[in-house]
């Protein structure tokens, strides 16, 4: 059934005409140069396989339809290649000095006696590899005295998807769940194979596949008869499946009278449930786990602390090579506190009792994902815990599916900043990657953006944000640039003037929308519940820190949160040379000041302007720079396939529309306040601050 569900997709993929976005960045569409082929044609002659394991077919197979697709001829899949030259080999080899230097996963691309070796010590290793060869040719690098090893810097690459049984997805801009579930395990969407290829394609190999806000019913046997249909599907494309649990699942499915992970029976039913789990699908990554947060059941319930949970869990996967993963994302309800610091709090009387088959997951930031926040002090201060990263792909703050924004510099911004932990270059990405504090395992988490929209994302360049955190799960020292690169000419255009145009759009696209949504260190001021939006003015809520208030802190004197020591010292959680760079209102980078200063509206900024009037530009500039990033795309109109040049032309409009939304609302909130006009030459907004909270009404009521 696998191979019919595979020969039917691939089949109904190269035979569109439009371009939907439903293939992603595998587009093996024909090069167009014949002496490009002809070059790629006399060194993929055929595909030769040592190596008879579901993984390294499916290695094959991508590969010889890859040259199939993009070279217009077949090429054989052969087992017998002694004598033969021109092919590509692929070689699943534990020992010997072709793979001395790899890690598992790792693989080695190198020519030899007129053949291209693909080297792993394992099956996926050699997946990874035939994905590589195929993208050198997708975007027309020189096969000639190819030397590639490549060993990825995180073990465990994971997306996690935050999707209910009903099909709805919390936090997702493209549709519904692509997980069927009420035809799971009977009948198995042909979009779950492209979504398998798309994730090895970039080295992913884990997938939570349930919300992390869980329901019980998904440790059922019911359930658990699905999941495993879909592990199913997965596994041959290396990628492991994990559950998110709800923690109090032995009293709603075990009928006990408590969930306290010190009770004898708890901890029973916990081992008997891992157990059936493993009789469904054997290689169960494990368990994903948010507790005593935002209403979540949890351990603190019975007076027992986030080791005690995570450790019952991890002693429940003891026999099994799985492991717990738990949620750092913690915060009391505290008017008088700082939520910035409250994981850090509670977590750092643990460091070292956690099981070593436990890892914190730790989001970016301290605060919840917001377009730019300061890295989360917990990294770096945590030597004795396994700490791994959670970043966010869908894009709850970012614009949701209506603004172009790409993630990869929030992403390397966050990996690249230095903890000084062990003194300078101890960076975020060694903190995760587990060289710093020399773990063995190591985890990047991404929250998918994926949906049942035919382009999986929603905004066609939601995708690059899919591909580049795999890229950089993969591989943390690859550069914005270099990514965004490698996306335009696989899923855009080969036209090179075309792609550097689009190239500097997605650069140019996050700071673009921090400026005209969260410029200078502002956070947390977006519409309540549906996060989409301005709402500035927002002062009650079901707890304080869910107001937009509590963060910006704006009075007659000035503008933002002071964690200086004088309304909250979360600055100091951070090792001293940090504190020195972020300290000093006077040298603290501006992209940070209103998150640790509360700054007058009338101090002369390093820009050479008031604060005020720093604010005005950055907002006013940002949709003027909106207008700019529409003209250059109409500019590529026929370099564009159509579908999708209409489909992103439509969506800038609307954020042309939203971005002066968000300029209005914030300048004519806070000019309250600044008592201050707005500096010339720049318009006041053409509407009152009451109508612009009418829209917000609106949007309410949708």
């Amino acid at each position: 059934m696998f191979k019919k569900l595979a020969i039917f997709f691939l089949f109904i993929s190269f035979a569109s005409i439009a371009d939907d976005g439903s293939r992603l960045w595998l587009k093996y569409d024909l090069l167009k140069d014949p002496k490009q082929r002809e070059a790629y044609i006399n060194l993929t002659k055929f595909v030769a396989l040592n190596y008879n394991s579901p993984i390294a077919t499916n290695a094959a197979n991508e590969l010889k339809i890859g040259f199939e697709g993009l070279l217009g001829k077949k090429i054989p899949v052969v087992q017998n290649w002694t004598g033969k030259t021109g092919g590509i080999i692929l070689e699943v080899n534990t020992t010997g000095i072709s793979v001395q230097h790899l890690v598992d996963d790792g693989f080695a691309i190198q020519q030899q006696k007129g053949n291209i070796f693909i080297t792993a010590k394992t099956p996926s290793g050699v997946l990874y590899g035939a994905f590589e060869l195929l993208r050198y040719i997708q975007t027309a690098k020189d096969l000639n005295k190819i030397s590639v090893v490549s060993n990825p810097k995180v073990k465990i690459r994971m997306l996690n998807h935050w999707d209910n049984a009903n099909g709805t997805v919390e936090r997702g801009y493209a549709g519904s769940s692509m997980w069927k579930w009420t035809e799971l395990p009977f009948r198995i969407d042909p979009r779950y194979i492209q979504y398998a290829r798309a994730n090895a394609s970039i080295g992913i190999n884990a997938a939570s596949i349930n919300n992390v806000n869980a329901s019980s019913r998904f440790l059922t046997a019911e359930y658990l008869e699905k999941i495993k249909a879909v592990a199913d599907i997965l596994r041959p494309y290396g990628i492991r499946v994990f559950i998110s649990v709800n923690f109090r699942s032995p009293r709603t499915l075990g009928g006990l009278k408590t969930s306290d992970p010190l009770d004898a029976e708890v901890r029973k039913w916990w081992n008997d449930k891992t157990k059936e789990i493993h009789e469904y699908i054997p290689d169960f990554g494990g368990f994903l786990v948010k507790a005593n947060s935002e209403g979540e059941p949890g351990p603190q319930d019975y007076g027992r602390t986030h080791a005690d949970g995570a450790n019952m869990l991890a002693e429940a996967m003891r026999p099994y090579s799985g492991i717990v993963i738990w949620r750092a994302f913690v915060y009391n309800a505290d008017p008088k506190g700082d939520r910035f610091k409250e994981a850090y709090e509670q977590f750092k009387p643990l460091d070292g009792t956690f099981d070593p088959k436990v890892i914190v997951q730790v989001k970016n930031g301290p605060i919840d994902f917001m377009p730019r926040e300061p890295f989360h002090p917990m990294f770096g201060a945590f030597p004795k815990t396994t700490l791994g990263m959670e970043f966010q792909i869908t894009q709850e703050y970012l614009g949701q599916s209506t603004h172009l924004t790409y993630l990869a510099p929030m992403f390397k911004e966050c990996l690249d900043t230095d903890t000084y932990a062990k003194g300078k270059g101890s960076t975020v990405a060694k903190v995760i990657d587990g060289s710093l504090d020399s773990h063995q395992n190591s985890l990047m988490a991404g929250v998918a953006n994926t949906g049942s929209d035919i382009n999986w994302t929603g905004h066609p360049f939601n995708q690059a944000n899919w591909y580049a955190f795999g890229r950089l799960a993969w591989n943390h020292t690859l550069s914005s640039e270099e990514i965004a690169s490698e996306w335009i000419v696989m899923t855009l255009t080969k036209n090179s003037v075309s792609q550097e145009k689009i190239k500097n759009i997605m650069l140019k696209s996050l700071p673009v929308y921090i400026s005209y949504t969260y410029p200078l260190g502002t956070a947390h001021m977006m519409g309540e519940g549906h996060h989409y939006g301005p709402e500035p003015w927002l002062a009650k809520s079901g707890r304080p820190d869910w107001t937009s208030v509590y963060y910006h802190r704006a009075d007659s004197i000035g503008l933002g949160f002071d964690r200086t020591g004088k309304v909250s010292n979360a600055l100091s959680l951070y090792h001293p040379e940090v504190q020195k760079l972020w300290g000093n209102a006077d040298q603290c980078p501006l992209d940070y000041l209103l998150w640790f200063h509360h700054v007058a509206w009338d101090k002369k900024l390093s820009t050479g302007r008031t604060l005020w009037n720093e604010l005005c530009v950055r907002y006013y500039g940002g949709v003027e720079e909106v207008k700019k990033l529409q003209t250059v795309w109409e500019s590529m109109k026929t370099e564009i396939d159509d579908e999708t040049f209409e489909n992103v032309k439509g969506r800038l409009k609307i954020q042309e529309k939203e971005a002066l939304w968000w300029r209005d609302a914030c300048i004519l909130y806070f000019i309250n306040y600044a008592r201050m006009p707005i500096p010339s030459p720049l318009a006041a907004p053409t509407r009152s601050l009451d109508e612009v909270k009418k829209l917000v009404e609106i949007y309410h009521l949708r």
